[in-house]
């Protein structure tokens, strides 16, 4: 008798959100410390014997089973597993599921980038992009652009977006080289020294154009994988190909980069070519302090779970849930973010009077132009580990960097301060090992005993900048819309207060 078993029909949401717009606090460079020690590898797996028509597929760093199933596209009903698995929450890494073979022409199986070398993980805690260029000799060492600041080198622009964004900046020099030879040599042509990811819009010139574009169809790529919702590409001239359901988010993401730019034949050269993007990448870093990702594998290890977290506000305060699951930074990253609104007596922006806490103890890794970066494994680097990111945090009063900060103490006010807002709020989103976790993913934002969820696909950007969710308690339902009413209120209750109970009734 086999040991394999059906599991039950989850309904699966295959939308994709848009995101809320959000700001770019200047950059900083990360201390010198100690590189925390790799993950050790996973332990070979004795193959299962298939059945006909399945294949053998072991789970990955952050995979669900409803992603899985979206990957083959196949009803999750119909995926096989031994034992009892959680139906949404993360698998542990390596975790053997047995899925029909459904899927006719794919890309291929290859993996060519763990997920480490995409995200700003611990992997390139310390690389140094300005001496890495200089060693290199190319354009890239020398140039600069001005920006709002003054003129800025390239450098210090690539490190900024990459840091605000969680990409990690070894994959952007690898890209770069291999659209446009920045790094080790000087473009022989316009379009290479104006367009250095190769992406050509007149609109698009320059360091900040090309890195922000580059970095969001990376984001776009490894977090639509993530959440089940990007299962195939699409290629300048229309043509289609779909995504071998073995892949990991980190392939996915370059994959869907050089698939924005260039037609299959082209793309293929690039990707899977003798001189495509892992030899550049391998050839580029193979002398540096880290030249391979995989050894921070799995970025989500196994038996994972979120630290405990309370509400962004102190006890006994009644707040707003103005936007449910959506962009962590700029309008389409990972739909990692929540918003809360304060009490206030007028609309529009300013500083209000309340504050945002700190909801679990941490180190203030980061403050800049309305951002407040809480690391809470307190080791300095906002790469590893769990980290949470405050947004829209007035620079009045607000905590200064390298504070220790228990539960409860105050971050800052909430403002309009950083990106763009169309009222005074707090924005807050988690990371783990640099990569965003997705608010209504395998790990669900939870704080309070607040569960968040999303309920569909919409975002309005074009007027209030808020997205569609709900976070739900046992006594209560809370549901987002940017104007406050009774069904946008929360309440942190202290441990004796029952007050909660009075707002609504328990949820049927």
């Amino acid at each position: 008798m086999s040991i394999l078993s059906p599991i039950n029909t989850i309904t699966l949401s295959l939308a994709l959100l848009l995101a809320l717009s959000a700001c770019m606090p200047a950059a900083q460079t990360a201390e010198s410390l100690p590189i925390p020690s790799a993950t050790a590898p996973l332990p070979t797996v004795t193959p299962t014997p298939l059945p006909d028509g399945y294949t053998l597929y072991r789970s990955q760093s952050g995979d669900t089973l409803p992603a899985v199933a979206a990957h083959f596209g196949v009803e999750l009903a119909r995926i096989r597993y031994q034992g009892d698995l959680p139906q949404t929450a993360i698998l542990d890494p390596g975790t053997e599921l047995l899925v029909p073979d459904t899927l006719e022409q794919t890309t291929p199986s290859e993996i060519l980038f763990p997920d480490s070398a995409i995200v700003y993980s611990p992997h390139a805690v310390d690389f140094d992009i300005q001496d890495f260029a200089d060693q290199q000799g190319g354009f890239l060492a020398d140039y600069t652009e001005l920006m709002v600041r003054g003129t800025t080198p390239a450098s210090e622009v690539i490190y900024q977006l990459a840091l605000e964004h969680s990409i990690n900046p070894m994959i952007l020099l690898a890209l770069m080289e291999s659209e446009s030879g920045w790094v080790r040599a000087t473009p022989e042509t316009r379009e290479s020294i104006w367009y250095p990811f190769g992406y050509i819009r007149a609109d698009r010139d320059g360091i900040y154009q090309q890195t922000g574009w580059a970095i969001q169809q990376l984001i776009t790529g490894y977090y639509g994988w993530r959440a089940g919702t990007l299962t195939e590409l699409t290629f300048p001239d229309g043509q289609t190909l779909r995504l071998a359901g073995d892949l990991n988010a980190g392939t996915v993401a370059v994959l869907h980069f050089f698939a924005q730019s260039h037609n299959y034949d082209d793309w293929y050269a690039l990707v899977y070519g003798n001189d495509g993007i892992r030899a550049i990448y391998n050839d580029l870093f193979k002398d540096s302090a880290h030249p391979d990702a995989a050894g921070w594998e799995p970025l989500f290890p196994a038996g994972i779970t979120q630290p405990e977290l309370e509400l962004p506000f102190p006890p006994n305060q009644v707040w707003n849930l103005t936007s449910g699951p959506h962009s962590a930074w700029g309008r389409n990253g990972a739909r990692a973010a929540l918003d809360f609104a304060p009490p206030t007596d007028r609309a529009g922006c300013g500083n209000s009077i309340h504050w945002t806490t700190a909801a679990a103890p941490g180190r203030v890794v980061r403050v800049g132009n309305g951002v407040v970066v809480l690391d809470l494994d307190m080791d300095g680097y906002e790469q590893t580990g769990w980290v949470l990111v405050y947004m829209h945090i007035a620079n009045a009063d607000r905590v200064e960097k390298d504070a220790y900060l228990d539960t409860d103490d105050r971050i800052g006010h909430p403002s309009c301060e950083g990106g763009s807002a169309s009222g005074v709020h707090v924005h807050i989103a988690r990371k783990y090992n640099g990569e965003w976790v997705l608010a209504d993913g395998g790990l669900p934002f939870t704080m309070s005993g607040y569960v968040a969820a999303a309920q569909d696909p919409f975002c309005d950007y074009a007027w209030w900048g808020w997205c569609r969710g709900t976070l739900t308690h046992p006594q209560r339902i809370v549901t987002a819309d940017p104007f406050g009413n009774a069904g946008t209120r929360i309440f942190r209750p202290d441990s004796d207060n029952e007050f909660m109970l009075k707002l609504t009734p328990t949820p049927q």
